[in-house]
């Protein structure tokens, strides 16, 4: 019994020309997949907010409106937490290059950007103080700054060697795409 509402086979089937929804370079996308590490992560503590969210009802239902908040407020800070957690990465459309960090995003059109190249550097483990030996994908711009854009040592790429140069080589297809400056060979 074929379930084709379960695969992609059926965008295949059609005799339209229309653009699947993940063809539009004009919408911000990911070049790879979140890594094992990110997703246990977020979804940790998504387990810990249900408990916090369980614990905030029970104190409201013991009566203690003002508890019952504040709990409600951490756990929505949890939540809140945990999505940009998933969020985090580099991300590349027409426009340029963005990359996401916890607190802050740069954003880099592909007009500023002078070079794009993979480098063997220190890089931070799974983003904590300790740096170990790996490779980075860096970026420069004009004005002599550099962005790092992804390492073979990150959430996304820890234990995944051929996964980062997948996204090393993807986001160095769009620069050469989209962009203006020359993709430094390895």
């Amino acid at each position: 019994m074929p379930l084709p509402f379960l695969t992609a086979d059926r965008a295949f089937d059609t005799t339209d020309h229309v653009a699947l929804p993940f063809d539009d370079h004009d919408q911000w996308r990911r070049p790879y997949r979140p890594g094992s590490w990110r997703v246990g992560a977020a979804a940790l503590a998504l387990l810990l907010a249900s408990f916090v969210l369980l614990a905030s009802v029970i104190v409201a239902f013991a009566g203690a409106f003002g508890g019952a908040g504040v709990t409600f407020g951490i756990a929505v800070l949890v939540i809140a937490a945990a999505l940009r957690m998933l969020r985090m990465g580099a991300w590349v459309s027409r426009a340029g290059v963005r990359r996401v960090g916890f607190f802050s995003t740069v954003t880099v059109p592909w007009a500023k950007v002078t070079s794009l190249r993979t480098t063997q550097q220190p890089v931070r483990w799974l983003g904590l103080p300790r740096t170990v030996q790996g490779q980075a994908l860096v970026l420069d711009r004009r004005g002599g700054e550099q962005l790092l854009l992804l390492t073979d040592h990150n959430a996304d790429f820890l234990s995944r060697i051929e996964a980062f140069d997948r996204a090393a080589d993807t986001v160095e297809a769009w620069n050469a795409e989209y962009g203006t400056a020359p993709v430094a060979t390895r």
